[in-house]
């Protein structure tokens, strides 16, 4: 990547200049990154503690809760400490990195809930095959997949974008260095960025969505052939976390990626920014621990068994 001008850093100016509003929202942020890391981290701990959550649904789900902690690291620090600094001045390179490791996890993360759904069709529609048809050989490939599909766009959106000029102003009103607002401020024709930005978000987009889609279209039919109240409690359960989790997702995506540059609004994108990049990985955790049974369960043993060592060593 070539810096073809002057500028060499960028100044993220986000929300407010109120310092008041400023710390108030450095401690609510605070607050919920402290969150994210000890429900994502939690919950892989919880699927290598439990050997009942020793299956590919749980090892996704692990996955992703490290996707998660990860994506909001990229963002929170930096954003936090634009809070109490006057500065908030970002590196040339720091801003090309951020935006790189930004649109990696983003990415990584719509594969990821793709390949959750596709585990769950194959758990729900063919039980007795799940074991060989998610064997290893199977569900590796499709994590190492993810991530590499993550990396491969995040290069090709990263080196777009930090080869344009930035020769006007350096200001990105915005809490971190997305691919939307660094365009907004380039001083290059941004046509050819904003259609690579359109089209491959909306076929990742596309591609994603119709995988789920299909696969659920099958469980359905699996849940509609099913007599048992039971089962269809337990197939609710498990996939009742997964679908809500996919649907704030790419809701939130669609909405800031897939749209006309000409619809672009400053502070209403701030605002789906921090929903999809903090909120989410926030809320993952909570979403797949309160609506799943086995998780719940798993958090109970752990939690007991915790009880008992503490009372053994109590009575010593």
């Amino acid at each position: 990547m070539k810096n073809e001008t002057e500028v060499n850093a960028f100044v993220l100016k986000g929300f407010t200049d109120s310092n008041d509003l400023q710390m108030i929202l450095f401690f609510l942020f605070l607050a919920i990154y402290l969150f994210t890391l000890v429900g994502n981290l939690g919950l892989i701990g919880l699927v290598i503690l439990d050997s009942r959550l020793h299956n590919p649904m749980y090892y996704f789900l692990s996955v992703l809760s490290s996707v998660d902690a990860c994506y909001s690291t990229d963002i929170t620090p930096n954003m936090l400490a634009n809070f109490i600094s006057k500065s908030k001045i970002i590196s040339y390179y720091g801003c090309a990195t951020q935006s790189f490791l930004a649109v990696t996890f983003g990415t990584t993360e719509c594969f990821l809930l793709a390949a959750m759904a596709y585990d769950r069709y194959v758990a729900i529609y063919h039980p007795l095959l799940y074991s060989v048809s998610m064997s290893p050989r199977v569900y590796v490939p499709l994590i190492i997949a993810s991530y590499v599909g993550g990396i491969l766009h995040a290069i090709l959106h990263t080196v777009a974008t930090f080869s344009l000029s930035f020769c006007g102003s350096n200001v990105i009103r915005h809490i971190f260095c997305d691919i939307p607002p660094l365009l907004a401020i380039s001083c290059s024709d941004t046509h050819i960025n904003e259609l690579l930005l359109f089209l491959f978000v909306s076929s990742i987009e596309i591609v994603t969505i119709l995988i789920v889609l299909v696969s659920y279209g099958f469980i359905l039919l699996a849940i509609l052939k099913m007599h048992s109240a039971e089962g269809r409690r337990k197939v609710f359960s498990t996939c009742g976390s997964h679908l809500t989790g996919v649907s704030i997702y790419h809701g939130t995506i669609l909405f800031m990626y897939v749209r006309p540059s000409s619809s672009y609004a400053l502070e209403q994108d701030m605002i789906v920014s921090i929903f999809y990049t903090i909120m989410i990985p926030m809320l993952n955790p909570i979403i797949y621990s309160l609506i799943n049974k086995d998780v719940k369960e798993a958090m109970k043993r752990l939690l007991g068994k915790n009880f008992c060592m503490d009372k053994i060593k109590f009575s010593h």
